[in-house]
């Protein structure tokens, strides 16, 4: 049976560690060439891409900062040159700098928007003109290229000392419905998946001890913190053909977490 991504170029950025990570890994078992970006990391990176292809996969590391239009311009070019073309975009990576607003510095802003919204719309922008370029391949998929924004629960929940966190990521909500509003004629598919509380390193402190976990517990009705193969599945699902109808939407894969569990014994 032919693999969901079989023949396709996926660009993950912001790969070498949890989510993306895991997302890289699940596109590599459907079939997906994957292009695993860092920017700090080339170890971690390194050790992502054997695992990948240790499992039978195809992969390379390309270094860049999202948020630099050069290096962003610059990565798709080492991808063009080494695979011709790139079919999916995951718009992953992220960070968060928390601070009491009062207290937060114009550099904790600026570096979070830079990262998660802005880098996000630099990598959008480059892989949609190689989509409008190329056009759909039949063969590989009925659309002619897919973009995956990795948002979060927090484009809707308000997040008190996370600011600049939550913004950046109401701010890919309305980014990537503009651009599915944008591009859905050309055949250009734009989602989102909001993850809610995974285990990863960027929220270490929220499950590394039973207390904390347990803790994190009572926002979650599925009463599990979610895990990065959570986020890979719903990933594959929406860069494949599975999804071909599904365009501007956020998919939350979060446990119930947007259920307001604060009211499931009547409030």
């Amino acid at each position: 049976m032919k693999r969901k991504l079989e023949g396709q170029v996926a660009l993950i950025t912001g790969a070498s560690s949890g989510i993306g990570a895991g997302v890289a890994k699940a596109f590599a078992l459907e079939g997906a060439s994957v292009v695993i970006n860092y920017s700090s990391s080339p170890d971690k990176a390194d050790k992502i891409l054997k695992e990948i292809q240790s499992a039978g996969g195809t992969a390379i590391t390309v270094k860049a900062d999202v948020s630099s239009e050069q290096e962003v311009v610059d990565m798709y070019k080492e991808i063009f040159r080494l695979w011709g073309t790139v079919d999916i975009l995951v718009n992953n990576a992220g960070l968060q700098k928390d601070a009491k607003f009062h207290e937060m510095s114009l550099d904790e802003w600026n570096r979070v928007i830079g990262i998660n919204l802005t880098g996000q719309f630099l990598c959008a922008r480059e892989a949609i003109k190689e989509f409008l370029r190329r056009g759909v391949v039949p063969e590989k998929s009925k659309a002619a290229g897919k973009i995956i924004c990795m948002s979060s629960v927090h484009e809707v929940i308000p997040w008190a000392g996370h600011a600049n966190y939550a913004s950046s990521k109401g701010g890919v909500m309305m980014l990537m419905k503009s651009i599915a509003q944008e591009y859905a004629p050309m055949k250009i598919r734009v989602n989102s998946i909001g993850p809610g509380a995974i285990r990863t390193p960027i929220n270490h402190a929220a499950w590394q001890t039973p207390e904390s976990y347990q803790q994190l517990l009572k926002l979650i009705p599925q009463k599990r913190i979610g895990e990065a193969d959570d986020i890979g599945g719903a990933a594959v699902w929406l860069a494949s053909d599975d999804s071909d109808y599904v365009n501007g939407i956020t998919l939350f894969v979060d446990g119930g977490m947007l259920l307001y569990p604060g009211f499931e014994d009547n409030g």
